[in-house]
């Protein structure tokens, strides 16, 4: 079985998808933009060969990457990144090479939010009322629509990434002067709530056989403009509606052989709207916590899924996992040392992350397990203080 791995050296706990696939028996070929050199051991030892491209936008490259793949070791059978980013090129790649796995015809539904919209009322599955637009005169008609306050956001995109928050008259002119004019951007009504997930891992017949949730303190946007640290935690509790509407939505939009991860907010009065859908694993330190959580080895399983369509463990969490994040800029109350010995019992890691991910999850993350969402609150205060 051949599996091509785009990107596999990013983000850094994503190599485990690669030295899994190949502890499975998989050959694992990766194409990058990083030098062969700069990649890691592990990574290194896994990928059976590296197709190093000077650019992985330009299309022509990852095709000509592809192609000799295909020539040298023959039939491709997967082509993934796991990565929001390449989704659209993993696709294209895919159907032009006739890979299994979503093609150009499937990518629109998990790409623009303004079809996820559509697929979710379909289904029946509540969702905040939204509209993408592309002129300025779109915007406004929509705004009045709407009224205050509202998020705008690109159509195709994650995190916080050119998002706003329009409360006023003058929030909406700042983003009319600071839109990008080659970008469709998406308007919904601002719902006031947690966000909870719907995560997990389906079989290659759209069969669920991981599911979890994570709570976040705050929606990202509000962490990019607060400047200051954050939390996000793998619960043990997961509430009925969020359960029925989140295999709901697995069925809606056909999820199969992937990871996927659904956004929702829980309001004050306890509805449940949908947000998005990522067809990929939840980003940053996500993954780790589901394997603190729940005590297994996602990596592992995905290979067991690709290889047999097999998963062998059971959808037991036996922790909260908690992600807490602290900014280099910053001075705490606690240093490490203090930390490590008041909650080293709990401590399962300490992780840098990229400059890229910093501005939502800190410099530094520390993640802890816990049997209760009492001590893990307790944790987040104590590794927070700051002086």
């Amino acid at each position: 079985m051949n599996f091509i791995v785009t990107s596999p050296h990013f983000p850094e706990n994503f190599e485990n998808f690669s030295v899994r696939l190949a502890a499975n028996g998989i050959t694992t070929l990766g194409i990058g933009d990083e030098e062969y050199q700069n990649l890691s051991v592990n990574l290194r030892e896994a990928l059976t060969e590296y197709y190093k491209v000077n650019d992985m936008e330009n299309y022509e490259e990852m095709y000509r990457a592809v192609a000799y793949f295909a020539f040298k070791y023959g039939k491709i059978d997967r082509l993934e990144s796991q990565n929001e980013h390449w989704l659209f090129q993993d696709a294209r790649l895919r159907t032009d090479f006739n890979i299994p796995g979503y093609k150009l015809a499937d990518i629109d539904v998990i790409k623009y939010k303004s079809k996820m919209k559509e697929v979710f009322k379909k289904h029946h599955i509540p969702v905040a009322a939204g509209a993408a637009f592309k002129t300025d005169k779109e915007a406004k008609k929509l705004l009045k629509k709407f009224d205050y306050p509202v998020i705008i956001k690109p159509d195709s995109g994650v995190g916080a990434s050119d998002t706003y928050k329009i409360t006023s008259e003058a929030d909406f002119a700042d983003f009319l002067q600071k839109k990008r004019s080659n970008v469709a951007y998406f308007m919904e009504e601002f719902i006031e709530g947690d966000i909870i997930t719907f995560d997990g891992l389906t079989d290659q017949n759209g069969k669920i056989v991981f599911y979890s949730s994570l709570v976040y303190m705050e929606p990202a946007l509000e962490t990019v403009n607060r400047g200051g640290d954050m939390y996000y935690y793998e619960t043990r509790d997961i509430s009925k509606d969020l359960y029925e509407y989140g295999v709901k939505s697995v069925a809606a939009f056909d999820v199969r052989e992937r990871f996927f991860h659904f956004e929702f907010f829980r309001t004050k009065d306890g509805k449940l709207y949908a947000l998005e859908l990522n067809c990929r694993p939840p980003g940053g330190a996500s993954i780790d916590l589901m394997n603190h959580a729940h005590e297994l080895d996602l990596f592992d399983e995905y290979a067991h899924i690709v290889k047999e369509n097999k998963f062998y463990r059971t959808n037991d969490c036996y922790y909260y996992s908690v992600y807490i994040s602290r900014n280099n800029k910053r001075t705490y109350r606690y240093d490490e040392e203090m930390i490590k010995e008041k909650y080293g019992y709990a401590l399962k890691d300490i992780q840098t992350v990229p400059g890229v991910f910093a501005e939502v999850m800190g410099d530094i993350g520390y993640i802890f397990n816990t049997k209760t969402k009492s001590e893990l609150l307790k944790i987040v205060d104590f590794v927070s203080q700051v002086k």
